[in-house]
């Protein structure tokens, strides 16, 4: 793992979108998809983060499709009608071929990975019935930031797949490419601010609407895996629930991915008790920052590229930390 080339990915996310959405306007990335009418998504840290809210937004649209943890012991009962995709960034997570053995010969595995040479991609033996390229190229930096952008931009693609939605995806992914470049071009003007509000003693926590989960959930996680300082996800309305307590005792620092209708209790609670908010993709009321990008008036471009603020956080406090 190295920071500077941790950024140097991040830094090629926009060209990597570009490429990706000159692919999906030439070819079906689930072409390859047996028929079915369940669907069990399954992968471990980023590939569940995407998955969970991949499977959340087919089941709105009345598609039969649920997100375990690979590593689950009570993984859904298969039968015919079930389609399993596998979802593992670097192709061989023990956990994900463990689950795709068990679903051998009980239903078809579909396999979406950033490596085609993988364990899993390559056993033959291990259960996967076709093969779906994040193509999202080799993250150098040893942390997977394009892959867990791509994984997403491919489950979106399969929802005019399976539930004929009206998604035009590679727009959607040229709009993220747009907006990624705009949060890496103006970065030397919000990030000293962001880092200031949002780095302190006891942490920072990220929080998102449930329709963006994934975003707060990765986020917090490239906190972690990067620069190893404590970062913690919620949602938006689970958090007047969950982690309001934590306002009264600690120097309590928020990155909100706005959006969420239930933001009004949160923002009172964190005014109440002088809590440090910094907003992404809209402008909110009493936050002490609030950061805007290019296209962040679409929800669905929010949750292909606002990670990348905290994505450059980390990347700024590795840097600052030797690596």
């Amino acid at each position: 793992m190295d920071p500077a080339l941790f950024l140097t990915d991040l830094e090629r996310k926009p060209e990597a979108l570009h490429a990706l959405a000159e692919h999906l306007e030439a070819h079906d990335p689930w072409g390859v998809l047996p028929m079915a009418s369940h669907f069990v998504l399954l992968g471990m840290g980023s590939s569940f983060y995407a998955a969970g809210v991949a499977a959340a937004r087919l089941r709105a649209l009345g598609i039969n499709a649920v997100a375990e943890l690979a590593s689950s012991d009570l993984l859904p009962a298969a039968d015919g009608h079930t389609v399993v995709i596998a979802v593992t960034a670097g192709g061989g997570s023990r956990e994900t071929r463990a689950a795709a053995a068990h679903y051998r010969d009980r239903c078809p595995v579909v396999l979406v990975t950033n490596s085609l040479d993988g364990d899993l991609a390559r056993d033959v033996e291990g259960g996967v019935h076709e093969v779906v390229d994040m193509r999202a190229g080799i993250e150098a930096g040893g942390v997977a930031c394009r892959s867990f952008q791509h994984t997403l931009a491919l489950l979106l693609a399969l929802e005019p797949r399976v539930a004929r939605a009206d998604l035009d995806v590679p727009a959607l992914v040229r709009r993220a490419a747009v907006a990624s470049a705009d949060l890496l071009a103006s970065r030397a003007d919000w990030l000293p601010e962001v880092r200031r509000l949002l780095v302190g003693p006891q942490g920072t926590h990220v929080v998102a609407p449930a329709r963006r989960l994934s975003s707060a959930q990765q986020s917090a996680l490239m906190m972690r895996e990067g620069p190893r300082v404590p970062a913690y996800a919620c949602e938006t309305g689970d958090w007047s629930h969950v982690d309001v307590y934590l306002t009264k005792t600690t120097d309590y620092r928020m990155l909100l991915l706005a959006g969420s209708r239930w933001e009004d209790e949160l923002l009172r609670w964190t005014a109440e008790r002088g809590s440090t908010v910094v907003a992404v993709g809209a402008d909110v009321e009493g936050a002490a920052y609030s950061l805007r990008y290019a296209g962040d008036e679409d929800d669905d471009v929010r949750l292909l590229s606002e990670v990348l603020v905290a994505e450059l956080l980390a990347a700024d406090l590795w840097a600052a930390a030797g690596g």
